[in-house]
């Protein structure tokens, strides 16, 4: 893409400011400072659309001064996947708000993209009703989530975000407002714009299902100590039919071989006086945690199953544990995302352990094989490489893969951010179709694009 020369001399930047200034108003429009970047690429310019007509028309500058732009919603996930070409404009998504007025009971709600998704709960749960999302990132928007494409413990139950949809609103790299949704094709076409990173258009709103509040939920929780008994363990619960809405692991980078217990110790923990009290377990344990949801004696009487299936250490309660809806990985660490079949998770968290030397921070939806993991952030980029293509090697028999989400700037130039990717085709040609120019967060994807 050629540079826009607009852009780099003085008066063009003024008057690109001057013309964004007319179309958000004079406090939603500016040159951007040094906290407006996207991986790491600083922006040029911050606009602040007050509705989608304005948004368009952010588009519709950009496309006739050849400006790239990326949109951003409240930024918790601005720092994952490939860092773009180049920010122009960042497109901040945050006026794009509000919840649709729908009939008392509706089955579905229509949210604008920079709603941040506690609201759109805080507002559904006055009437008793809920979107099946619990997306980890604090502050997230409803757009930023879809846009991400980022899932919570409920994907066990309830799919992706992606899965909820039932449409989608959204402007195209010329500006066109365009309603993606009510049809097989639309509804494609809406999904394919989940996980996209706003490469393939700028989300305005969508219309999602919502389903009544559960009455009774109870975590029932269990220490584990090796991948290996985690693999056990799920197979049990699933085998078990007590419908979990969601079933997470947390397994520290301290957890280690399951420590010697008296016989003595051993009694007192099975002593009936003990049943139903969560107990925190030996120190470097870790947890499965099983979610159950539903009428209030019908999620009692399975979460009591459940404990006795689990055996020694299972207990219930009414509260999450703390790491609950929470990433293993904190700011300036290697971030990963492994998907694998079920069955082969503790294989994937085994040679995860065996490349880094040791036991690696895990955690996540072990009952659908997707979960997170942390590399420390001094670690050097090519040892973060060696590791990677260990493990997707072993990843790739078994139709798995590992993503890099975010990682410290060093590491996110010198190794490869996806791997594998059996969609790419599929991805260059929609890329190709809805934003030839590449003028959408360009490079954001994979394959460059």
């Amino acid at each position: 893409m050629a540079a826009a020369a607009s852009s780099t001399d003085r008066p063009g930047a003024l008057d690109i400011t001057r013309r964004l200034t007319e179309i958000c108003g004079p406090p939603f429009a500016r040159f951007a400072g040094p906290a407006d970047e996207v991986a790491g690429r600083p922006a040029r310019w911050v606009a602040v659309p007050g509705g989608a007509h304005a948004a368009a028309e952010v588009l519709r500058l950009a496309a006739r001064h050849d400006l790239t732009v990326v949109p951003r919603g409240a930024g918790t996930k601005i720092d994952w996947g490939a860092a773009p070409d180049r920010v122009d404009i960042m497109l901040d998504t945050g006026r794009l708000a509000g919840i649709g007025h729908e009939p008392a009971g509706s089955p579905t709600a229509q949210v604008g993209a920079g709603t941040p998704l506690r609201a759109v709960q805080a507002t559904l749960e006055r009437t008793g009703q809920r979107l099946a999302l619990d997306a980890p990132s604090p502050g997230a928007t409803l757009g930023g989530v879809l846009a991400a494409g980022e899932a919570g413990p409920l994907r066990h139950r309830h799919g992706s975000p992606c899965d909820q949809l039932v449409g989608v609103r959204y402007l195209d790299a010329d500006g066109e407002l365009v309603d993606a949704g009510g049809g097989a094709a639309g509804l494609e076409l809406a999904r394919l714009l989940c996980g996209s990173q706003g490469a393939l258009g700028v989300l305005v709103s969508a219309t999602l299902r919502v389903q009544a509040v559960p009455a009774g939920r109870i975590w029932v929780s269990r220490p584990v100590w090796t991948p290996l008994e985690v693999h056990d363990l799920i197979r049990t619960v699933l085998a078990s039919r007590l419908d979990p809405a969601a079933v997470e692991l947390d397994l520290p980078a301290g957890a280690g071989p399951r420590p010697r217990q008296g016989t003595r110790a051993a009694a007192m923990a099975a002593h009936p006086s003990m049943a139903g009290r969560v107990r925190g377990g030996p120190a470097g344990a870790g947890r499965l945690v099983v979610l159950l949801e539903g009428g209030p004696a019908d999620v009692a009487e399975r979460a009591d199953r459940l404990v006795a299936l689990l055996g020694p250490g299972a207990a219930a309660s009414h509260a999450a544990p703390d790491w609950w809806r929470r990433y293993p990985f904190g700011p300036g660490d290697t971030a990963l995302r492994i998907e694998v079949p079920i069955a082969d998770l503790h294989a994937a968290v085994y040679a995860l352990r065996d490349a880094a030397g040791g036991p690696v921070p895990v955690r996540g939806s072990a009952g659908l094989g997707v979960v997170h993991a942390a590399l420390p952030g001094a670690m050097s980029p090519d040892r973060v490489a060696s590791i990677l293509a260990a493990v997707r090697g072993v990843l790739l028999a078994r139709q798995g893969r590992c993503v890099v989400l975010s990682a410290p700037p060093a590491v996110r130039r010198a190794v490869d951010l996806w791997g594998e990717l059996a969609g790419l085709a599929r991805l260059r040609a929609a890329k190709a179709h809805l934003d030839p120019h590449h003028r959408l967060a360009p490079g954001r994807l994979p394959g460059g694009l």
